[in-house]
């Protein structure tokens, strides 16, 4: 945390192919080691194989199963008198994109097939069509939140 007050979020600028700041952020997500080249490659493969499986707007599809994977409660572990509570607490739009986005990468990466596009485009299809692991753990957070409700009066 910074000792001279806040620090304003930077814009992330649009993507070359769609124009849009999701989409290139997701790509910056989806980097490793620096090869932004090889993320944009397999997004928009994967995004050219979601065109072809559903005939509609992969842009479309794509937001979509992000907005489907975003958390809004999350718990978060608050110590009083010695024990500790999980806390439910509102989830911030900037994270709840974030946790989203890494949702979706992370189990599309434990996937089983053949190569990354193949692996990236049935997490976003199962995700808008609400199945998948990223909407799993969506609903797994959400209950746990639910099941928590209980000590929200410890929220600070």
């Amino acid at each position: 945390m910074p000792r001279k007050g806040k620090v304003d979020r930077r814009p992330t600028p649009p993507d070359a192919v769609y124009s849009s700041p999701l989409a290139q952020r997701f790509i910056n997500c989806m980097m490793w080691d620096g090869k932004k080249a090889t993320a944009a490659h397999i997004f928009y493969e994967s995004m050219n194989q979601i065109k072809k499986r559903t005939n509609d707007d992969p842009l479309k599809v794509f937001q979509q199963a992000v907005e489907k994977c975003k958390p809004l409660l999350e718990v978060k572990t608050r110590r009083v008198g010695g024990a500790n509570y999980q806390i439910p607490i509102e989830v911030n739009l900037n994270r709840r994109q974030s946790l989203a986005i890494r949702w979706l990468l992370s189990y599309a990466r434990a996937r089983a097939g053949k190569s990354m596009v193949e692996k990236l485009t049935g997490e976003l299809l199962d995700a808008a069509n609400n199945r998948g692991g990223a909407i799993k753990k969506k609903e797994d957070t959400h209950r746990m939140a639910e099941a928590n409700k209980a000590f929200a009066h410890y929220r600070w």
